[in-house]
């Protein structure tokens, strides 16, 4: 009998090496990623890094041609590229019809190539879509808000095939995070966050 307990207690707390591999490769096929592009990326991230579900959001660049894109390149506004953030889920906790409604209720889906002060088309909106079926709950949404007539304006944001996407620069990384002081992210980022936090207050990340 306490063999018995004792391979209960082993398995639970996955001990047994075969056991744990099969963990790992359970929890990695239930990761998806989407990427979001809603005006500046230090926006977009701040919000997603504190979702439930969410395993990471990294910033970066796509919908460009050139290779290699530099925060310099993009901020011409002349690339090609946009501002994105690349959102890795568990698809057991949270889904794409959750990330959508966060995303299209922090920025504004109506303002061509602009969000606020930030103007140009790396401030577009667009959802880089990896495979139709990312492509068809994307359109569903939207449709969905036009139905609604959530927004007094046309919605403009487009939807848009992933073919590459570039990881920006270190600094640029969990900005928010690291600058809380700074005057962009006390006027812009942070209004986005209390937002967020009021309207997905049962979906927020319990600080550590």
């Amino acid at each position: 009998m306490k063999n018995i307990f004792l391979i209960i207690l082993l398995v639970s707390f996955g001990m047994f090496g075969q056991n744990r591999s099969t963990d790992k490769t359970k929890k990695q096929s239930n990761l998806e990623t989407i990427t979001l592009a809603g005006g500046c990326y230090w926006c977009v991230e701040a919000v997603y890094e504190n979702l439930i579900g969410v395993q990471s959001a990294i910033s970066g660049f796509a919908g460009g041609k050139n290779m290699n894109p530099t925060y310099e390149d993009v901020s011409t506004g002349r690339s090609g590229y946009a501002e994105v953030v690349q959102i890795t889920y568990d698809k057991n906790v949270t889904n794409l019809d959750e990330i959508f409604k966060v995303f299209f209720t922090v920025h504004d889906p109506t303002t061509l190539n602009r969000q606020g002060a930030d103007v140009g088309t790396q401030y577009r909106s667009v959802i880089f879509y990896k495979n139709e079926a990312q492509k068809k709950a994307a359109q569903t949404v939207i449709n969905d808000l036009k139905k609604a007539k959530i927004y007094d304006s046309p919605i403009v944001t487009t939807l848009e095939p992933l073919t590459k996407f570039y990881k920006a620069e270190s600094y640029h990384q969990n900005y928010y995070e690291n600058n809380k002081t700074q005057p962009y992210c006390k006027m812009v980022i942070q209004p986005k966050m209390e937002k967020f936090e009021k309207l997905f207050k049962s979906k927020i990340k319990t600080k550590k």
